[in-house]
């Protein structure tokens, strides 16, 4: 049998400055998902990391641990790995002012 696999878009063509964040993604049936953050635009400013955020909710967020540094150039791509996350996921970032970052952001879970 092979495993059920899905993958979500949940941040397309967004300018993520300030406090921002991907739409929350319900991932209670996956065992691990894999997250891309790609810059759709050249980057403006200093780019923070990203984080992966889990949820009791989907309302409440809480830092997961898993980081990794937002794209530098237009066209790059990060990846955050994760497991043992509950149900509700989102990346999010803090921008400082100035910064900012035009991106594609896609989860694929896997059961």
């Amino acid at each position: 049998m092979l495993p059920e696999n899905t993958t979500a878009i949940v941040a397309r063509n967004e300018r993520w400055s300030g406090a921002a964040a991907s739409e929350p993604l319900e991932a209670g049936w996956a065992r691990e998902a894999v997250i891309f953050v790609r810059a759709l635009k050249t980057p403006k400013g200093t780019q923070p990391k990203a984080r992966v955020e889990i949820s009791p909710d989907g309302m409440r967020w809480v830092a997961e641990g898993t980081e990794v540094s937002m794209p530098a150039e237009e066209g790059g791509i990060t990846v955050l790995r994760v497991k043992h996350f509950g149900n509700w996921l989102r990346v999010a970032a803090n921008f400082t002012p100035g910064s900012e970052c035009t991106v594609l952001v896609t989860l694929h879970l896997k059961a």
